[in-house]
């Protein structure tokens, strides 16, 4: 957090406004508390006030962990500035613990001097032993001296507000969450009256709990500005965005409105067909929304299924799409060789997440680079793109799609927890400057004896796209080997030699049909850091902290994974060394090496975590010496 200077302070109530630059944010509690709502409450009433937002919602993997319990622990957290930022933040500014085990468990991620806020009356007997405290840790005198430390009765004052409502105390306590959201409300000097009229949205048929959550919201509002506690409350002014018209928007959220568009703009149906599975659920979720533009969805009953109902959907001439993470993905490997073999356009999304098997599903990794590129019996390539952050994925599903009907095969897009979940303020783009698909679908025979041809080739070896049903072009397709041009089946091993090349050279040729890598930085020097997916935010502010100390450090991204950007090896060896963090073990770094021959270097983490901006910038200057 940071104190810019004010000639007179605004005051309230006798107490000082105070204007900041940044400021980060984490609510903490049980997972039933809310934790996620009022996060993207603050979310929402940030952007909309003009401030530059990122966020980090982190979910336990339980779905519903005893109450109280460590493993429980829901958090949200949210970094708003008035300048341009690319991660949630590290250290934490403010921080609310709703319970003890909130409070154990992101005690160490608040910076010394920031403030705690606590709900004090759930740091009982029954409240500290669920979270393994052997003495109460806010009569620590050592460890709270670190911290300006709120110890706030939550329970009792929310109460308090909703009384004469009629509620259970059970549902009396639901509220506390909007309690401490009007409490941080005051604090930083946030508009109530988007989070207003959500309530009133939202439970419009319970007019009790609209008036109950409106009643907390209020009390919380209230005790900030009555209490001797709060001595000060801060005031963090817009970003300097560009002109436009903003959303706050996710990376799945964003996915499916690309998807939505892409439908709209060029005439085509998109069929989604996907099966429930953390953290690419919401895709389908959204997307089931949106029948009115041209989008049906398919819940099947696997993976194995919802991928064969792709391929069917692409066999049937339409925009066929399917989503899922990595162990739906290794299950999805048959048919997704199956549409590599037919040579079908359609997308795999692949929301990245801890693995292997099981892993970690609620927590964010990008261990299925390898997986993407190999992950399917013989030689089968498909081409890869990777978003770097939630706006990116509008514009590059569409892209994806892009790729997959000019050049008539399946393509991956990689996207991860981080991603997925995270908000940004997306700027709504002119729909006259979006850019619409082409698709063209074969509608008479192309053969010289008045035959059709399904695997006569364009310049782009990519097949013609014949719709079922069209008269003259009845054909065979499958997933045994077949000869080029005529599509009959074909054993012989010079064909299967012909057309596995075939296969990977039409994949190799849109590096031809992709832009070049761009370099952040100088076209040559000491160090050049390369990042892809959910790290962009951390390494691209790393990297710009470095060139602001004087280093010879640059910074290039990769959003095409396969194949890679065709000036990208001419870029590796401008630089004398090369880093690759990563949150995996060195996927990426491996295929550098093995395709350029460059020694590259890795720093890798797999926790289950984003990378800090703090721990890349010890990196780099360790790197670069």
């Amino acid at each position: 957090m940071s104190t810019a200077t004010l000639d007179a302070p605004a005051s309230t109530n006798g107490k000082p406004l105070e204007n900041l630059e940044t400021v980060v944010i984490r609510f903490c509690g049980d997972s039933g508390d809310g934790i996620q709502s009022i996060g993207g409450h603050m979310t929402n009433a940030s952007a909309m006030f003009g401030n530059d937002v990122r966020t980090f919602p982190d979910f336990p993997a339980e779905i519903r962990a005893p109450a109280g319990s460590l493993f429980g622990v829901s958090g949200y957290q949210l970094c708003f500035s008035n300048h341009d930022v690319f991660t949630p933040g590290d250290a934490v500014d403010t921080l609310v613990a709703m319970n003890p085990a909130a409070l154990k468990t992101n005690i160490a991620d608040l910076k010394r001097g920031g403030t705690l806020i606590v709900n004090e009356e759930e740091f009982n007997k029954s409240g500290l032993q669920k979270a393994s405290y052997e003495a109460n840790p806010l009569d620590d005198e050592n460890l709270m001296a670190k911290f300006r430390v709120h110890k706030v009765p939550m329970t009792r004052l929310n109460r308090d507000a909703v009384e004469g409502l009629g509620l259970s105390l059970k549902n009396a306590d639901l509220c506390r969450n909007f309690f401490a959201l009007g409490l941080v409300y005051w604090l930083y000097d946030r508009d109530p009256k988007p989070t207003e009229d959500n309530i009133r949205t939202k439970f419009a048929k319970k007019p009790d709990v609209v008036e109950a959550n409106l009643r907390a919201l209020r009390a919380g509002m209230n005790y900030g500005f009555s209490t001797e506690s709060f001595t000060v409350h801060y005031h963090v002014p817009p970003a300097k965005l560009p002109a436009g018209k903003y959303r706050k928007i996710t990376g799945n959220e964003a996915v499916a409105m690309g998807l939505a568009t892409m439908a709209k703009l060029s005439g085509k149906t998109v069929v989604f067909s996907g099966y429930p599975i953390t953290p690419a659920s919401d895709i389908l979720h959204d997307l089931s929304t949106f029948k009115h533009f041209g989008v049906k969805t398919f819940q099947a009953e696997d993976e194995i299924a919802a991928m064969s109902a792709c391929v069917g959907a692409a066999f049937a001439g339409e925009l066929a799409v399917t989503a899922s993470s990595g162990p739906g993905i290794c299950l999805k490997g048959e048919a997704m060789g199956l549409g590599m073999m037919t040579e079908l356009p359609m997308v795999i999304i692949d929301v990245q997440r801890g693995g292997p098997s099981t892993g970690l599903p609620t927590k964010t990794e990008q261990s299925d680079l390898l997986l993407a590129m190999y992950g399917r019996n013989g030689e089968s390539p498909l081409p890869i793109v990777a978003a770097s952050g939630p706006g990116d994925c509008f514009s590059l599903i569409q892209e994806a799609f892009r790729i997959a009907t000019e050049f008539m095969c399946p393509v991956i897009f990689l996207s991860d927890g981080y991603i997925a979940n995270g908000a940004e303020p997306w700027q709504i783009p002119n729909v006259a400057d979006l850019p619409r698909l082409k698709i063209e679908h074969i509608t008479s025979v192309n053969g010289e004896n008045g035959e059709y041809l399904p695997y006569k080739r364009n310049e782009k070896l990519a097949r013609p796209w014949a719709k079922p049903g069209t008269k003259g072009l009845e054909h065979r397709i499958g997933g045994i080997e077949k000869k080029d041009v005529t599509g009959n089946i074909d054993y012989s091993p010079k064909n299967h030699q012909h057309m596995t090349n075939t296969r990977a050279q039409k994949v190799a040729n849109i590096a031809n049909f992709i832009p070049e890598q761009t370099v952040d930085g100088p076209a040559s020097g000491k160090l050049l850091v390369i990042s892809w997916g959910g790290t962009y935010g951390a390494v691209r502010t790393a990297v710009q902290q470095a060139q602001t100390a004087g280093k010879s450090v640059a910074h290039t991204h990769l959003r095409y994974m396969n194949p890679f950007p065709r000036n990208l090896g001419t870029i590796l060896k401008s630089y004398e060394k090369v880093l690759v963090p990563e949150l995996n073990c060195g996927q990426l770094r491996m295929l550098l090496r093995n395709q350029f021959l460059v020694d590259a270097q890795g720093y890798n983490k797999v926790e289950g975590k984003p990378f800090l901006v703090n721990e890349l910038v010890n990196v780099i200057n360790e790197f670069h010496g």
